[in-house]
């Protein structure tokens, strides 16, 4: 296995990771603060989890799963001569 990660995003997916991500993250934090059950904090702090994966991903450039499936974007495929 390759040490380094090969980028599988686009730019625009890219971004949007990280700005989906964020507000996940902020929002998760917001509702873990005022949540009155079990289930709620545990549901709330999977959004933050999800979160942060979108952020991490997004700022990496590579998703593990993406890469798992073999999936590359038309854009970030290399032309054949």
């Amino acid at each position: 296995m390759s040490s380094r990660w090969k980028v599988n995003i686009t730019p625009t997916e890219r971004a949007a990771r990280i700005l989906v991500g964020a507000f996940s993250v902020i929002l998760g934090a917001i509702l873990v603060s005022s949540a009155s059950s079990a289930i709620g904090v545990v549901l709330e702090l999977m959004l933050v989890v999800a979160g942060l994966d979108l952020v991490v991903t997004g700022a990496t450039g590579h998703c593990p799963l993406y890469a798992k499936l073999g999936h590359i974007p038309a854009s970030l495929r290399k032309k054949e001569s």
